[in-house]
């Protein structure tokens, strides 16, 4: 184990979050590694500041009283008129409306939003995995840095291994790899760090060969690039700028296709 890789996994040894195998690991590692070492005893020195300080504090009732004076004073309850019965017009109105669209998912309009919206739910069941990956023990099945270890571990338990790059010389540091699950089937997660920051790079394996170019979407605070090509679909995830997650996108992609 490198120090890259015990940096991601000691705040979750002091927290007494990992699992035995993993905790044996980055003891070992603690033990003959001094700089970790002096990593970890200030992270316990610090919990330890913490349990013995009293950091609750009491706002006195003065505080109350001055906002809810502050408080504009509530205003009458506005009675809502019953709604009006609708007129005969009204109701062959609404029939036409619904004959055109009826035609419009004729025209395979429909089809399109129904396209979009299932987009929607994959983009949120990946930002549900990236949040699960980020709980301990849980961002790897196998930890390392190199590429000829992380990528064979997923033959046999895939039906298509993906695609596992360094990208260290770039700033973007391979850490591991893991099975996670997207649309209920699974699929390879390929994680990697940004200097404190994770990347979850979801590859699943999609019908077609066609190319799609990438977009970048933002859901509950985290950038999301997707992406598909040759066969399969990507989604790179993280909470670091978009412009970064673009950058991190565009030169995976380069080292793809000049490694083919």
């Amino acid at each position: 184990m490198t120090c890259d890789e015990a940096e991601i996994l000691i705040h979750a040894l002091a927290d007494g979050e990992l699992d035995a195998g993993h905790a044996l690991e980055v003891e070992a590692h603690v033990a003959a590694c001094p700089r970790c070492a002096a990593e970890l005893a200030a992270i316990r020195q610090m919990k330890q500041m913490l349990a013995s300080t009293d950091l609750s504090y009491k706002a006195p009732s003065a505080l109350r009283q001055r906002i809810e004076a502050a408080l504009p004073a509530a205003e009458p309850a506005v009675v809502t008129p019953l709604p009006v019965r609708p007129s005969r017009r009204s109701l062959l109105k609404g029939f036409a409306m619904g004959s055109a669209v009826s035609a419009l998912a004729a025209t395979g309009l429909v089809a399109i939003v129904l396209r979009n919206d299932d987009q929607q739910r994959i983009e949120a069941e990946i930002v549900s995995a990236h949040l699960r990956s980020l709980q301990a023990g849980h961002l790897t099945d196998v930890i390392s840095t190199d590429q000829h270890t992380v990528k064979p571990w997923f033959n046999g338990r895939l039906d298509v291994a993906p695609p596992v790059i360094d990208l260290t010389a770039q700033g973007f540091t391979l850490i591991g790899g893991r099975l996670d699950y997207v649309d209920a089937r699974p699929i390879g997660a390929v994680v990697y760090r940004r200097r404190q920051h994770v990347i979850n790079l979801f590859v699943a394996q999609t019908a077609g060969l066609e190319r799609r170019a990438a977009r970048m979407d933002t859901i509950q605070g985290f950038n999301i690039r997707s992406w598909r090509d040759r066969g399969l679909s990507y989604w790179a995830i993280s909470d670091i700028g978009a412009d970064e997650l673009q950058e991190f996108g565009e030169r995976f992609e380069l080292a793809i296709s000049t490694s083919s």
